[in-house]
């Protein structure tokens, strides 16, 4: 990962728990090495949850489709929530996995369904099996290297909000997966009555699924609570998510994160009275604005937070609640305490070793642009691309009606699309001496030099946004291959784009010396637009 070479912030030493054992890098190397091997599922992001959702969603409909048995859409939802459970609740894979063998043996059906339904479930029994043990083991590495110090977690007394806020959610999502199961029967169509009745309980599942994650994770912040807790001295900052990464206390370099959770601030003095913290916030005023706009800064650059050090409450595992006691970036300031709002997740070397190529590819040096009068850039083929994509995916979505559907799903997706479609086919930024002016369908934009806030081009987005309020955020996304742009050599255009812009941004030398006229400052894209409409229009009704 990134180093950090400055000191991290240090905690007064009141505030260390006597005897409070440091969590070295070799102990800590112990705590990695139980980790799960690589092909075990242990998720670090929660995009990767949901990527996960989507798949078993689709295992779900496809055991619909193309089995040559009935098959309930119950056992259909049943059988593609066991990916999900595997990901986010492996406790209940050792149980739910046998169950899935002997509803699909209730059917009697064909020797190709039950074994791919036992394979199924037995890789994710032994999955989760051994997801739990390495749990165990991970747990056992950090009692030990606790050496048995133990202290009581700050605010243990306090009412305990983890799990509210996912039980609402769970109730929500699980009510409203079996609304849409038991409506099924509107449908006329068996295949579409069987795909929404599947949909509804795997919807169902997934509320519940959450139901217990709230509630495991309750239970465990409870535990963590109702007695001392073993104790660490670690190193901790946030990441560009804004989650908290866990070092070893002698990591000074952030080389190897540990674990990653999700946290939130207690205040100490959230009972005082209105009057004084209104007092407060008139003399802090601006120094809070100056902190908020740093930090937006920070997750704009995607650069993590500084190094601060810690005191670690809880023996730290996969799944695992914890309680930090922080220092603060400002020395002046006492720390404070931070409670989990999420599992514990480790950080494996794979990911670390991705995380560090992901650096060194982002680190491309780019030609500096030579001063000229006036610069331009426009879409380019990327951009034209992903609107075709975009235009042959909205005309086999229209394609199947007819009648009156035809008419208002065409129209709806007119009225969105060629709006977009515009920017993607016909934006066009110019850089002046005076700063950028991009163009509109109703007017041009501009934004000065010294008022940019952010150029940064990540993943298929190009963005560009002001510090002024005034400015609303400049973006453009095209459809990116980044393996195939390493493996030829290639630069994106867009990242080519915000490479200049960001050097005539930091450098003054490099910005053009002219300025532009004002027929070009009120060039706008309406006429875009309107032809957009009028093919789209076109296309509807030549569409046989």
């Amino acid at each position: 990962m990134s180093t950090n070479p400055a000191r991290p912030s240090p905690l007064p030493t009141s505030a260390i728990p006597d005897g409070c054992p440091s969590w070295s890098g070799e102990q800590a190397r112990r705590w990695t090495d139980a980790l799960p091997p690589r092909g075990v599922p242990v998720p670090r992001r929660t995009d990767t949850v949901m990527a996960v959702v989507l798949l078993g969603y689709g295992a779900a409909l496809l055991a619909l489709a193309v089995t040559d048995v009935d098959v309930p859409p119950v056992l259909a939802a049943f059988v593609g929530l066991q990916p999900v459970w595997l990901v986010a609740r492996p406790e209940v894979v050792r149980f739910t996995a046998p169950t899935a063998v002997v509803m699909v043996v209730g059917l009697e059906p064909s020797w190709l369904l039950l074994l791919a339904c036992a394979v199924l479930a037995g890789l994710c029994a032994r999955a989760a099996e051994v997801r739990l043990a390495a749990r165990k083991r991970q747990r056992e590495a950090a009692l030990a290297a606790a050496g048995g110090v133990t202290a009581p977690v700050p605010y243990a007394e306090r009412p305990v909000t983890r799990g509210k806020g996912l039980a609402w959610f769970g109730s929500a999502v699980t009510v409203a997966g079996v609304t849409l199961a038991a409506t099924s029967g509107v449908w006329d169509d068996v295949v579409d009555r069987e795909g929404v009745a599947a949909s509804g309980l795997y919807v169902a599942g997934l509320g519940l699924t959450v139901l217990l994650s709230a509630a495991l994770g309750r239970r465990r912040a409870v535990a963590l609570r109702r007695e001392p807790a073993p104790v660490l001295r670690v190193l901790v900052r946030e990441n560009a998510d804004v989650d908290t990464e866990v070092f070893a206390a002698d990591d000074v370099g952030a080389l190897r994160p540990l674990f990653v959770v999700s946290t939130l601030e207690l205040d100490e003095d959230e009972d005082e009275d209105e009057d004084e913290d209104a007092h407060e916030y008139d003399e802090d005023e601006e120094v809070d604005e100056e902190e908020l706009n740093a930090l937006l800064d920070r997750l704009d650059d995607d650069a993590p937070g500084p190094l601060r050090e810690a005191v670690l409450y809880g023996a730290p595992y996969d799944g695992a609640e914890i309680v930090l006691l922080t220092a603060d970036e400002d020395p002046d300031a006492p720390p404070f305490v931070e409670c989990s709002t999420g599992p514990v997740r480790p950080v494996s070397d794979g990911a670390v070793r991705r995380a560090l190529a992901k650096e060194k590819r982002a680190v491309v040096p780019h030609p500096v642009p030579k001063p000229v009068a006036v610069r331009r850039w426009r879409a380019g083929w990327p951009d034209r691309l992903t609107a075709t994509a975009v235009v042959l995916w909205a005309g086999q979505n229209v394609w199947g009606e007819t009648g009156v559907w035809r008419w208002s799903f065409g129209a709806a997706l007119a009225l969105c699309g060629a709006w977009l479609l515009t920017y993607w086919v016909g934006w066009r930024i110019t850089a002046d001496s005076t700063g950028l002016w991009f163009n509109g369908v109703r007017r041009t934009r501009h934004v000065a030099w010294d008022h940019i806030r952010i150029v940064r081009c990540k993943g298929g987005e190009l963005r560009i946004d002001s510090r002024r309020a005034t400015f609303a955020e400049w973006k453009a996304f095209s459809l990116r291959w980044r393996w195939l742009e390493r493996k030829l050599g290639f630069v994106h255009p867009h990242e080519r784009l915000a490479a200049e812009i960001t050097a005539m941004w930091k450098d003054p030398a490099v910005r053009p010396t002219g300025e532009i006229d004002a027929r070009e400052r009120d060039r706008r894209l309406w006429p875009v637009t309107l032809a957009l409409l009028l093919a789209w229009t076109a296309a509807l009704y030549w569409m046989p």
